[in-house]
């Protein structure tokens, strides 16, 4: 069991992931686990449990999450016509596909290949997201049905890895193709459910039985610090909603991209004081 003094850090850490996860969320289309992650990450780090496992929790807890902050999100960019519905039918199921290849991955392979992941893929949405100005008027680009396809597995791939609701990798493309970035941001919204759910049941499935857990335990997932986020970021992603409709494209864009480059930073010298480079 943990002490009490180190359980309410942690849950006064998971309480704030929460607000501003399902602020992100709403704002970004981001599922909010590109919050998320980083802070149960830092946060599990500190109560003395094993490094090898501290990622797969963080990034199954994550993922259980998004499952509900995905559907509150999604649902307010609905009501405002921010969603794609032919995108969202056309790109699912080979999300989908990727989900179940990254979701199996994320569970089997070391904590420090997910950081990786998660640092590099986030600096890259970063300087991309900062650098390239928007068309006043996007165009949507067409692609064939494979095109999407692959692009789709990437997308779920790496979404189920990292333990986000897909948009930090779907905005990015959906910009660069030509969508309008508060399309965008629902369309991405709504594919965080289509991540979250099986990407929780891969990471409760891979991590049953594992030792060294945190209390209250489901494989990688923890119901506890689940049960803190979960309300606050339901609740908070329909103001990250309000606040997406209310700004400029570029502004919306710049906040994305900022927020990235930090987490991406923070990760990558996480990395290097593990290898003594700090």
């Amino acid at each position: 069991m943990l002490e009490l003094e180190t359980l309410l850090p942690l849950l006064g850490v998971a309480a704030a992931a929460g607000v501003l996860g399902g602020i992100l969320a709403g704002l970004l289309g981001v599922g909010g686990g590109i919050v998320i992650v980083p802070a149960l990450y830092f946060a599990l780090s500190l109560t003395g449990m094993d490094p090898a496992l501290t990622m797969q929790v963080a990034v199954g807890t994550s993922l259980a999450t998004i499952v509900f902050t995905s559907l509150s999100s999604g649902y307010g960019h609905y009501k405002k016509g921010a969603i794609d519905a032919a995108l969202l039918k056309l790109w699912a199921p080979s999300i989908l596909i990727g989900v179940v290849i990254g979701g199996i991955l994320g569970g089997l392979v070391s904590g420090n290949v997910l950081l990786v992941v998660f640092a590099t893929v986030a600096m890259a949405v970063a300087l991309d997201m900062i650098l390239r100005k928007p068309k006043d008027m996007p165009e949507p680009k067409s692609f064939s049905k494979p095109v999407w396809a692959g692009l789709g597995t990437f997308a779920g791939a790496v979404s189920a890895m990292m333990g986000i609701g897909g948009g930090t990798v779907c905005v990015p493309v959906l910009s660069f193709l030509g969508y309008d970035i508060r399309k965008a941001v629902g369309t991405s919204a709504a594919i965080g459910f289509i991540i979250g759910l099986p990407g929780a049941l891969i990471y409760m499935a891979t991590g049953f039985g594992a030792e060294g857990l945190p209390p209250l335990s489901l494989g990688y997932v923890n119901l506890l610090l689940a049960a803190v986020i979960i309300p606050l970021s339901t609740t908070f992603a329909r103001v990250g909603v309000k606040l997406a409709h209310a700004i400029p494209r570029r502004a919306l864009k710049l906040c994305f991209g900022v927020f990235l480059m930090i987490t991406s930073l923070r990760m990558f010298a996480d990395l290097a004081q593990q290898a003594g480079w700090l």
